[in-house]
Order: C-alpha cells, then sequence, then structure tokens
C-alpha cells in the first residue's frame, strides 16, 4: 500500500526551473498542480526522475523480461490503446489471445480427449488465484452434494512458494498446510505429504523453478501419491502446477520430465509469459485441463460492452498488447527459436556458475539444471551471514542487482545469493559481474572490521545474523 502524503507534512515540492530554460514553476510531488505545464519538460521530469531506478539490464533478481525487439516495441506502441476485455470491439484481438492460449496449452501437452481451456491474466499471482479458486469451487461442489461439510477447506503446498499463494489462502479463506522444507533439501516430494492432505484439501501445489533456489516439486511422485489416495480413500485432489519462472523453460530444455497435463491429478497450470515467455511485464496464462475443471459458476457471461462475453478473471480491463506480443514471439521464435534462446540461456547460467566457483567463496545451493538461476552460500561456514547481504550491497555500487536473503523455515539458516540469467545476459556480462564479485569480496577482506573480525566474531559467539 503507497501512503497519502499530506501537504503540511511533505510540503517539499522538486526544485523549480528544472533544469530548462523554459520552465521556472516548481513541481508538485503529491498533490495534482492546479497548472499543467509543456508536454516536452513533464516527459523530461518524468525520464530524468527515473535515472535514479537500477538498471534492467543489470537486474539478476528478477525473472521478468527486460528486452523485446524493436519490432514487439513498435507493435506494443501501436496496440496499447486496445482493451483486451472489449471482446466485441477488438473480435481479431480476442481471436489471437484464444491462439495464444491454445499454443500454450498444447505446450503444456493437454490430453486430445479432453477438452482444455484457459485465459491470459495480468501475471502468474492472478492465474494461480483463478486456478485455486476453481478447485476450491468444485471441492465445495463435490461435498455439498454428497451431504458433507463443505467449511475449513485447505489447500498444501510447499514453503518454497511465492507469496501469491499465501494471498490466496489468507484472501479467500483457505487453511494454508505449508510443508516445511529441510535443511538439506529445499523442494517438495511426496513422502512429505503424510499428515497434510486430507479429506478438506481442495487442491495441492507443486512448484515448476522455485522463487528461491530455482528447484523443481517433485509433481510426479506427488501425483501418483494422490493417484494412491483417490483409489483408496476416493479423495480427488487436483494438483495445481506453479510453472511461473520453469513453464516456459521446462518444455524446451527437458522435454523429458513429466510435470504437466501428462500427468493424470494435474489440473491446471500457471505460466508467467512475462518471464521466459520473454514477453514484457505483466501477462501470465492459466490452463485448466479440462472444461470440467473450471465450474460454470465462475464465469460471467457480460453483455454490457456489446455481445454476450464469457470472462473468468480477477482484473477487468487491460491492454491487449502483452497478448499480442506473445504471440508476436510464437510466430517470431516458434518452438526452435524457444529451443535455442532457452539452451542458450542456461548454458550462460552454467557459465556464470563455473565463474563463480573459480572464486573459491561459494558453493552451489543448486545447479542451474531445471532453470536459469545461480545460487550460492558461503563455503566457509564459520562466516557469518552478514557477509552474504554486504556483498549483496557492495554490488550496487557496480550497477548489479542482486538479492541476498534467507531460505524459509527449516532452511532459514541458509543465507544465499541468487542470481538469475536472462536472454540478454551474455558471456561478457558473467565475466563482468564474476570480475565485480571478486572486487567485493577484495574490498571485504581487506577491511579487518567487516571481514575477519566478523569470522572471529561467528566462531566465538555464534550466529551474529
Amino acid at each position: 500500500m503507497k501512503q497519502v502524503k499530506h501537504l503540511e507534512e511533505h510540503n517539499t515540492p522538486l526544485n523549480f526551473t528544472y533544469a530548462d530554460r523554459h520552465m521556472d514553476q516548481t513541481v508538485s510531488k503529491y498533490a495534482i498542480p492546479e497548472e499543467g505545464m509543456d508536454a516536452r519538460v513533464a516527459y523530461q521530469v518524468v525520464k530524468d526522475e527515473l535515472n535514479l531506478d537500477g538498471n534492467p539490464a543489470l537486474n539478476l533478481a528478477s525473472f521478468v523480461t527486460t528486452w523485446m525487439e524493436p519490432e514487439a516495441d513498435q507493435l506494443l506502441k501501436e496496440t496499447a490503446n486496445k482493451n483486451l476485455v472489449d471482446q466485441d470491439e477488438y473480435p481479431q484481438t480476442e481471436e489471437i489471445h484464444q491462439r495464444v492460449v491454445s499454443m500454450m496449452g498444447r505446450m503444456l501437452n493437454a490430453p486430445k480427449d479432453c477438452d482444455p481451456v484457459g485465459t491470459c491474466t495480468v501475471g502468474s499471482s492472478e492465474a494461480i488465484m483463478l486456478g485455486l479458486l476453481a478447485h476450491k469451487w468444485s471441492w465445495k461442489k463435490r461435498r455439498s452434494d454428497a451431504g458433507l461439510p463443505t467449511t475449513n477447506p485447505n489447500v498444501v503446498f510447499s514453503a518454497d512458494v511465492h507469496t501469491c499463494w499465501e494471498k490466496f489462502a489468507r484472501y479467500f479463506d483457505v487453511e494454508m498446510r505449508v510443508v516445511p522444507l529441510k535443511s538439506d533439501q529445499f523442494y517438495m516430494t511426496a513422502d512429505q505429504l503424510d499428515g497434510f492432505v486430507d479429506e478438506n484439501t481442495c487442491a495441492v501445489g507443486c512448484v515448476i523453478g522455485t522463487t528461491f533456489t530455482g528447484q523443481l516439486d517433485d509433481v510426479r511422485s506427488v501425483n501418483d501419491y494422490l493417484l494412491k489416495l483417490k483409489a483408496e480413500k476416493g479423495w480427488d485432489i487436483p494438483i495445481h502446477c506453479d510453472g511461473a519462472s520453469g513453464g516456459f523453460v521446462a518444455p524446451f530444455v527437458y522435454p523429458e520430465v513429466e510435470w504437466d497435463f501428462r500427468l493424470e491429478q494435474v489440473k491446471s497450470v500457471n505460466i508467467s509469459n512475462h518471464k521466459f515467455g520473454l514477453v514484457y511485464p505483466g501477462i501470465g496464462t492459466v490452463v485448466f485441463r479440462d472444461r470440467s475443471d473450471l465450474p460454470e459458476e465462475l464465469v460471467f457471461n457480460i453483455t454490457y460492452l456489446g455481445g454476450s462475453m464469457p470472462n473468468y478473471s480477477l482484473n477487468f480491463s487491460r491492454a491487449s498488447s502483452m497478448v499480442l506480443l506473445q504471440y508476436y514471439n510464437f510466430l517470431r521464435l516458434g518452438q526452435d527459436g524457444y529451443r535455442r534462446i532457452m539452451k542458450n540461456i542456461m548454458d550462460n547460467a552454467q557459465y556464470l556458475e563455473a565463474q563463480l566457483l573459480e572464486l573459491d567463496v561459494f558453493e552451489l545451493l543448486n545447479e542451474s539444471k531445471y532453470l536459469p538461476t545461480v545460487t550460492v552460500r558461503l563455503k566457509d561456514r564459520s562466516m557469518p551471514n552478514k557477509v552474504i547481504y554486504m556483498l549483496s550491497d557492495l554490488l550496487r555500487q557496480y550497477g548489479w542487482i542482486v538479492p541476498a536473503y534467507a531460505l524459509p523455515p527449516n532452511a532459514e539458516e541458509v543465507h544465499v545469493l541468487r542470481m538469475v540469467v536472462k536472454e540478454n545476459f551474455s558471456r561478457d556480462m558473467a565475466e563482468k559481474f564474476a570480475e565485480d564479485m571478486k572486487l567485493c569480496i577484495a574490498k571485504l577482506k581487506q577491511d579487518v572490521t567487516d571481514f575477519e573480525m566478523l569470522s572471529e566474531a561467528s566462531r566465538n559467539k555464534g550466529r551474529i545474523c
């Protein structure tokens, strides 16, 4: 949430004569100004303020796409004024939306004997909530039809999930059953589910490319576990696969790994197109295995925009540009193009991995086998965790944005740096990053207070942070 600033508390405007010989007025910060200004000056004010942001090309924290081809940029400019929800007014845009969902359903191995459906969203957070809402509604209807209580639904997922899973549970009043990580295992397997899954479980969540370490939950073992429960107890519990990060990588890098609709209990999948779909933010997609997995009661037929328009979303109006850009990428790249790009990204991630290991300071938490992320911890366990955060801060001085954080409960003693390798991250950049990391380490080592004494304090007094 953003705070509303009261003028009596924050009454300092930006300096006037703002770097422009034609401007002699103040620039309001927290209240709409009484009078406007020249378009060129307004543009320059905003543009120059954004110089204070980090450089997107050096942002290794985010999975989100920061570069597209000039033709895509042109298409974005030409279609920003089309509202995706206005299907009657823009029927061909809606047709392209349909094609994108269909292409993605086929990419996810939707069974030919099913009738898969889906929709594009503003991102995976909305897509996950739509998938889980459908499963909650289906669970409630099954229980009601059987004359059983419909209170206390729960959703089961690992501690490695994105925050939006917790948001769903809290916003939609569903009990959250979180499977803890292990100190030496940072993904979920079926042998951890006993005691978490029961007749009130409306869905089990599995992650393809976790936010924390880039690893995969063992979807096949979870699927087999749920099939056994269905045979023994009659509980038909669906899996929702969160493919936000890995959903566009898996089909092209390790197609032999079964995690999608090839598994019987996988009933819905979400993907972030604005990650490795290589489209600007924000766009995600949710696809259901079969039309029967999306309760009809949740789909609204809207007529006040002209015609009859089915709608399943949490949002309503939004630009059509990102859906059209995804279609552009599908046509422009094809499967072969995606395959080549994903392989190149994975190769560059492994190259960065090797560069960092040569420094003899870090050890890998994961091999960049399934997702182009490099997650490292300090090799010397006697060093305090604070060093990880100091390295993150020092890297900012070179322009690099690298997150430092502790893993979720049961593995919270592990503090890591995580680098996401995207399409625009070259081997030259990997070498430069490793050089800058080496400089940061040297800077810490030169400062006895920040390095050697921290290590000594850690040995003598236990963990500092």
